[in-house]
């Protein structure tokens, strides 16, 4: 058995090599988006509680941030719960906001959001959150609201549609108030008011959802308009280096004409 493992470990070893050669040379994308899908699914599979999906899927994100460093992505949003996932037991929502507690917590000291100056933030109706976990990403966004060279959001409380919502609600507020002409109410106008209006880079180059499910889900409705999709067939807690790589692969065969 023990010959049987190591003899798999090689052969994934290769492979990631392999890709990794394949990918670096070429043009990444400067801003991934994730919808991190799959978690209930593999705890259910494993026949475990769902919030030890989302535990093991909390430590995957970290990878994550690792190999994102090694690959030079710049953005990197991830869509971790939406505003109907508040549907869900009570008593998984408020497992998921201890976990959330516990890595927002951790993100503070993260000597990797601070050496690569990160600038972390929270994207969502986050007042629908508890508010102790309402301070701890305030303070997190604090901490890092200086930082410029990197990005990392949280789709947390997110809906795409509330999104667009909510910031044609400022708008119209600015228009109603005599600080914004209608006239003056364009694309590039209505951008700025969505919750990504921090990053230089909006829109994502590369959309990834895992566990087989082909659809956004109401992730960045607006800023996904040329983005490139790709669909994995694995569950989150599951995800590895090799399947962000060739997510990368994929994204670098497609050619981009933006309608052109």
């Amino acid at each position: 058995m023990l010959k049987k493992l190591l003899s798999v470990l090689g052969v994934y070893k290769a492979y990631e090599k392999w890709l990794w050669y394949q990918v670096k040379n070429y043009g990444k994308p400067e801003h991934v988006a994730i919808i991190l899908d799959g978690n209930r699914r593999w705890a259910s599979e494993k026949e475990v509680n769902p919030w030890l999906g989302h535990k093991k899927g909390a430590e995957t994100v970290e990878q994550l941030l690792d190999w994102c460093e090694s690959l030079g992505v710049k953005s990197v949003t991830l869509y971790t719960f939406s505003t109907e996932n508040f549907r869900r037991s009570p008593d998984e929502v408020q497992e998921i906001m201890r976990i959330a507690g516990e890595k927002f917590r951790k993100l503070l000291t993260d000597e990797r959001i601070h050496r690569n100056k990160v600038h972390v933030k929270v994207i969502g109706r986050v007042n629908l959150l508890p508010e102790s976990l309402q301070r701890l990403i305030a303070d997190v966004e604090k901490a890092t609201v200086d930082y410029d060279r990197q990005f990392l959001n949280f789709a947390f409380a997110y809906g795409g549609r509330a999104e667009i919502v909510d910031a044609a609600k400022v708008i119209a507020e600015k228009v109603k108030a005599g600080e914004l002409g209608i006239d003056d109410v364009n694309e590039s106008t209505f951008e700025k008011y969505l919750y990504t209006s921090h990053m230089p880079n909006q829109e994502p180059d590369l959309i990834v959802r895992t566990s087989g499910e082909e659809r956004l889900s109401g992730f960045l409705l607006w800023q996904a308009a040329y983005s490139e999709l790709c669909f994995l067939d694995v569950y989150w807690p599951d995800f590895r280096l090799i399947d962000l790589l060739r997510a990368f692969r994929t994204f670098q065969r497609r050619k981009r004409r933006y309608g052109a």
